[in-house]
């Protein structure tokens, strides 16, 4: 049986979160040991570039973001993982899908919208256009599941929209993809205010548990954790911040939501602070060393790269071929 293609691009911006790791993360993880899934996992650089970058501090952002990908258990033994722009194909594929998308559907866009009035002194046509890349992207793998969130529903609806239009112009060509709704991993909240998820980008330090954190760092975030008036252990509604280091002590000992109460009954909440802390702690130690590791051997995570370029090539390249042909350019 031919395995299904599941696509991910993952622009390089900031740290993944413990919020990230446990909701999103561990759920790939499982992808990659099911006999059914080829997962391709890319850093979108190249999407990066709508908002102005310091080139030094990108470059170095970037790596980053991919070792981190690759210490939180993401085996490039078993995934096709590489990053956007070492891969040409995209951008050539971009100019192909530009020439069947219509200026209207591409500025009707929510995120033109909204990263327009975020960046007005640069409204450009990258960020015009950075559906019909992300449409590429998809589309060159012959991509049967996307993992969507909300906020890229659109844009996942643009890829079907021109899979279908080309392929009704010229001949089946690609496969049209459709959303990959996972199992929903748990729902980690803010620190400081648990009813808003945890977000890299929050601009509360104390908010945010990064998987590179130190464990002085994290076990100080947590003794200042937001919990509740009372001093019940108790999962509930009525007690979002008891709750979230509930679901994050569970997240982190793998057990029932039921069992981490169990285990947390009778805890004064400085306690159960520290409790949940080290827990956490304990879950990103290992992570933290791979990710040293692989910053301490450039050459190896540049090798991991290539290796997975030279996969992703090979089946761009096939791709590119069969639409340039349809279209009717000239081959050599």
């Amino acid at each position: 049986m031919e395995k299904k293609i599941i696509y991910s691009g993952i622009q390089p911006t900031g740290l993944v979160t413990l919020g990230n790791y446990i909701g999103a993360l561990q759920n790939w993880l499982k992808f990659q040991d099911d006999e059914n899934y080829q997962c391709i996992y890319s850093i979108a650089d190249l999407h990066s570039l709508t908002v102005r970058q310091v080139p030094a501090e990108f470059r170095n952002r970037a790596l980053s973001f991919f070792a981190q990908y690759l210490a939180c258990g993401l085996d490039p033994q078993k995934n096709i993982m590489y990053f956007q722009s070492h891969v040409h194909e995209h951008a050539e594929l971009t100019w192909i899908l530009n020439c069947i998308t219509y200026i209207g559907e591409a500025s009707r866009m929510t995120q033109f919208k909204e990263k327009s009035q975020k960046h007005p002194d640069n409204i450009n046509m990258g960020l015009m256009d950075y559906p019909v890349l992300m449409a590429a992207d998809i589309l060159l793998y012959n991509t049967a599941l996307v993992p969507v969130g909300v906020d890229q529903k659109q844009h996942l609806e643009i890829a079907r929209d021109l899979a279908i239009r080309f392929n009704n112009a010229y001949s089946p060509t690609f496969t049209v993809p459709e959303p990959l709704i996972s199992k929903v991993g748990a729902k980690i909240m803010s620190l400081q205010n648990p009813t808003a998820k945890m977000s890299k980008s929050d601009t509360n330090a104390n908010a945010t548990v990064s998987i590179l954190d130190s464990e002085d760092d994290i076990m100080r975030k947590f003794k200042k954790a937001v919990t509740d008036s009372d001093n019940e252990i108790r999962f509930g509604e009525d007690k979002p911040g008891v709750s979230n280091l509930i679901t994050i002590y569970a997240s982190c000992k793998s057990i029932s939501i039921d069992d981490a109460v169990k285990e947390l009954q009778g805890l004064s909440y400085a306690s159960l602070k520290e409790a949940v802390g080290a827990s956490v702690a304990e879950l990103l130690a290992p992570i933290k060393s791979r990710y040293n590791d692989f910053m301490n051997d450039k050459e190896q995570l540049l090798a991991i790269a290539k290796n997975g370029q030279e996969q992703a090539s090979y089946i761009a390249r096939k791709t590119l071929r069969k639409v340039y042909k349809k279209v009717g350019l000239v081959q050599l």
